[in-house]
């Protein structure tokens, strides 16, 4: 974090609430549309490229529909866990093909 003065910023200076730049930020995108344009974004990666999701709550639905999409292709690691953003990188897993 930023040095334990108990702001909540990250180590580049970013609040708790702040997405970093290339996040793909969803909590400004309406509910129904949300999972569609992460989808698109998702399908969109190659073999170990990835993308961070930024979104106002724990993506645990979004998550089981991926899978469900593409059993096995994504990796899902946190990198800020709330409570007023969650920031997630999804990878595509080396091999993956059409």
């Amino acid at each position: 974090g930023c040095g334990g003065c108990g702001c909540g910023a990250d180590d580049a200076g970013r609040g708790p609430g702040a997405a970093a730049a290339g996040d793909l930020d969803v909590r400004e995108i309406p509910r129904a549309v949300r999972h569609e344009q992460v989808f698109a974004a998702v399908d969109a990666l190659e073999p170990r490229e990835s993308l961070v999701l930024a979104v106002d709550h724990d993506p645990v639905p979004l998550r089981e529909q991926i899978e469900q999409r593409e059993p096995g292709q994504i990796v899902w690691e946190y990198l800020a866990e709330g409570p007023e953003l969650w920031r997630v990188q999804l990878s595509r897993v080396p091999g993956h093909c059409c």
